[in-house]
């Protein structure tokens, strides 16, 4: 199998590149954005050394996907899918934070609360909760935007207080996140999943919101089987759940989590199988539709291909 690590693509009119964890992002004439979700997969805010076959694709495709079943709430960046694993979309510019929204106690939010902290990013939670609990209300815990390095929790009264994002703005990306993450919940609910937690990047283009980035993927989003979650809760048993975490805590267990000195374990090809295997099983369960294996004969051909012709017509 075939797996895309990096792309270096010159397409016509192209004006910057930048590359990301596990994007490689084209501005096309200041006007467009040419996404390529690459094979890159990233823990820790650490790019591993192994691409992972069809993970740029099952990403971009269930991002598409949910970007579409929502752009009723919000207006979302995307004009094109081309391919499999690009999109197309508008110029926006970033909000300098992201905007996580927990209905669980899971995750990172479980780790700061069994370390004995009773606040994440400046919201109280009540006391006795076990991990995977439902928390009483979902509660947004936003992140700082880091262009390298780790993001960080910060509170709303931060964001305010520090003038990163203005009240009304704020407000607003609130508003979104909740509906988002409702939505979110009601589809997971049809597929027999738990949307646990999630994460919703913005943008504006002059004084409109759109949403950015992807949305209720594997990489951004947590996901419980809603069968059998209150049997394992009452047994203190760990919940079955489709997210990424299989990757972090393979990475714990062999004694690394993204801090100084510490060395990423080898990534044999039978892990690197499995966690493509698991990509496919993610997409096929959280979209109920049959994964169908992009052509990998050449995947930078392809996607040049594809992308040429897109632009093509977005600038006839």
């Amino acid at each position: 199998m075939a797996a895309i690590k990096e792309t270096n693509f010159s397409f016509p009119k192209q004006t910057n590149y930048y590359k990301g964890k596990v994007r490689d992002v084209y501005t096309i004439n200041n006007q467009f954005m040419a996404m390529v979700v690459t094979d890159r997969i990233s823990a820790f805010d650490v790019v591993l050394p192994e691409a992972i076959p069809f993970k740029g694709q099952v990403l971009n495709q269930i991002a598409a996907k949910f970007l579409a079943a929502t752009k009723d709430i919000v207006p979302n960046w995307v004009i094109d899918v081309p391919d499999e694993m690009v999109t197309i979309g508008r110029i926006c510019e970033p909000f300098k934070v992201e905007m996580v929204v927990r209905g669980y106690l899971a995750g990172h939010a479980w780790r700061e609360y069994s370390a004995g902290r009773r606040s994440v990013c400046g919201v109280a939670l009540p006391e006795e909760l076990k991990e995977n609990d439902k928390l009483p209300k979902p509660i947004i815990t936003p992140t700082t935007k880091a262009s390298v390095g780790h993001d960080e929790d910060i509170s709303r009264e931060d964001i305010l207080a520090k003038g990163i994002v203005s009240l009304a703005d704020y407000t607003l990306l609130e508003k979104y996140t909740y509906a988002l993450y409702e939505r979110g919940t009601q589809m997971a609910a049809e597929r027999g999943l738990i949307l646990v937690d999630t994460k919703y990047e913005f943008g504006k283009v002059g004084d409109d919101i759109y949403l950015i980035d992807e949305i209720h993927t594997p990489d951004s989003s947590r996901y419980f089987y809603a069968e059998g979650y209150s049997e394992r809760q009452a047994s203190n048993e760990p919940q079955k759940q489709l997210s990424k975490e299989f990757v972090r805590k393979w990475l714990i267990e062999n004694g690394f989590q993204g801090k100084d000195g510490q060395v990423v374990p080898a990534m044999t090809k039978e892990i690197v199988d499995s966690i493509s295997e698991r990509y496919i099983e993610l997409y096929e369960q959280i979209t109920g539709d049959k994964f169908v294996k992009n052509d990998t004969a050449d995947i930078p051909k392809r996607i040049e291909t594809n992308v040429v012709s897109a632009l093509s017509q977005l600038q006839a």
